[in-house]
This record gives structure tokens, C-alpha cells and sequence, in this order.
């Protein structure tokens, strides 16, 4: 099967064009920000004595998309495309072109929930155990923006699921120089589908059955930081690692991998500190 072209605009009027990759930021601020009012009307569910005002819902979810969508696009430069931004720093603010980092987003996220969090006097763990349930259908939308952008193409593959992918996308002539004709000749993994099913489906139903109840403070957000990790690194594996960057060790180690080590073990740490000091306070 040939992955289907899909035209990057929707439609243009005139200078302005509307793009499936913006559509697919849409999707996920709006996506939060219906399940941050579900949630904000449940006190159930929430912290002790924490309240939620639409203003205050409004501000996470904009204090949240400004943090991810720069931190995602300065951490992709830094982490993935530094040669080409020190070639041609504008690079940096054609976000319409594709190249985003989830890590550089999350950084990005975590500073600016941290300082939504001093303004409005909560606590950070406060801030990011109410978010943590509304970020996964977000990152699956923002998969398929990569899928619709041709981006994150797989590894070859047999597989029934393979995509021939067509050698005019820029992705595939990175990572395979030799592709002259309308299509590869082999198909790969479509990669960005099965991160959307995993970010996106998988996590959204993990997170979201653990936040049915009320749970100690960092339980959550360290929880979502553990499957996220774990989710991309099965998915990863189906990736084709940056032409540039390649693979980092052990010939199967990849950037994304690595980099999402670190949020398996915090998560770990979160759930472990969190559930022992609601023991211990439960207990005096």
C-alpha cells in the first residue's frame, strides 16, 4: 500500500493558509482544554480544597501550549537540527514546516506550569497532576500531524501495516539518498500512526483510569511521566532515527530513547515519594 499524499494546506485565502499540522494544535488545546472543564467540575477527583475558575482553565491551557509549543520547537533545533539552524537561524520559526521535540515540549510545559502554579498559589505537583490526564490526546493529534506532514517515517518492513512511501518528501530523501523515482522501492512502518495510537489512545486510557480516583499528590503526573516513557520507547523502535543523528549506541539506542530514560525512572521516584508520603501523613 502507498501512503496516501496528502496535501500539506487545507486551504489558502490568499498570504493565509490553513495547515493540517496547525489543525492538529488546534485539536489538542482544545482537546485539554474540554477535559481540564470535565475535570475542574469534579472536586472528587482533585487535591483537597482545590478549586477551578474558567479563567483559571483558560490560563493553564494557554500557559501550557506557549511553554510546549517553544519548548518543543527550541528543544527540536538543539536536540535534533543544530546544523541547520546555525545554517539558517529563521528555520526556527517555520513551526508550520514540521520539526517538533515532545521533550523540548515538555521542558518547555514544566516551566511554564511552574510558573502558572506561583501565580495562582497551587503547588507545582498541584499544577501537573490536574494536566497530566489532559496532555495524551494532544500528543496523538500531534502525531498525525506528522503522518499528514510526511514526517517520522519507520524502519523497512514486510509487515501488512507498510507504507511505500513517496521519494518527494523530504524526510525520506534525508535518510535515503538513493530514492530517485515517484516511491521507495519497500515499504516502512508509518511510525507516526503508531505513536499516535500509543501516545495518544493507549496513554490517554492509562492516565485517564488512574485519575478516576483521587490519588496522592505526584502520583499522577509521575505515572504519566512512566508510561509516556515506556510507550515511546516500544514505539521508537519502529522509527528511522535522524540521518544525522543515527543511533546513539548499542545500534538499536535512539535520540527519542534516550531521552525518555529519564522520565521512566522520575516517574518511578514520583509514584514511590508520592504514595509514601501520603502513608506517612495518613499515619500521624
Amino acid at each position: 500500500m502507498h501512503y496516501p499524499i496528502i496535501d500539506s494546506v487545507i486551504v489558502s485565502l490568499g498570504p493565509l493558509a490553513i495547515r493540517w499540522y496547525g489543525l492538529s494544535y488546534l485539536a489538542a488545546f482544545a482537546s485539554a482544554w474540554l477535559l481540564a472543564r470535565w475535570r475542574s467540575q469534579r472536586p472528587a477527583l482533585q487535591q483537597p480544597g482545590d478549586r477551578w475558575s474558567e479563567e483559571d482553565l483558560s490560563d493553564l491551557v494557554f500557559y501550557g501550549a506557549l511553554g510546549g509549543v517553544l519548548g518543543g520547537r527550541i528543544g527540536y533545533m538543539f536536540l535534533y537540527s543544530f546544523d541547520q539552524l546555525l545554517r539558517d537561524p529563521t528555520f526556527l520559526l517555520r513551526i508550520w514546516e514540521g520539526g517538533m521535540s515532545i521533550h523540548g515540549g515538555f521542558m518547555g510545559a514544566v516551566i511554564a506550569l511552574w510558573l502558572f502554579a506561583r501565580r495562582t498559589n497551587r503547588s507545582f505537583l498541584q499544577v501537573t497532576d490536574f494536566t497530566a490526564p489532559l496532555v495524551p490526546l494532544g500528543l496523538g493529534f500531534g502525531r498525525l500531524g506528522n503522518f499528514a506532514n510526511t514526517e517520522l517515517p519507520g524502519r523497512a518492513t514486510d509487515s501488512v501495516f507498510g507504507l511505500i512511501y513517496p521519494c518527494s518528501a523530504d524526510a525520506i530523501r534525508a535518510i535515503n539518498p538513493l530514492c530517485t523515482g515517484a516511491w521507495e522501492s519497500f515499504a516502512r512502518h508509518p511510525s507516526p500512526l503508531y505513536q499516535a495510537f500509543g501516545e495518544g489512545i493507549v496513554l490517554f486510557c492509562i492516565i485517564w483510569l488512574i485519575a478516576r480516583k483521587r490519588r496522592p499528590l505526584g502520583v499522577l503526573t509521575g505515572s504519566f511521566l512512566l508510561f509516556y516513557g515506556l510507550v515511546r520507547l516500544v514505539t521508537e523502535s519502529f522509527r528511522t532515527p535522524d540521518s544525522h543523528i543515527g543511533f546513539l549506541a548499542f545500534d538499536w539506542l535512539t535520540m527519542g530513547q534516550m531521552l525518555s530514560l529519564p522520565m521512566v525512572i522520575v516517574g518511578i521516584l514520583l509514584i514511590a515519594f508520592g504514595r509514601r508520603w501520603h502513608q506517612a501523613n495518613s499515619s500521624n
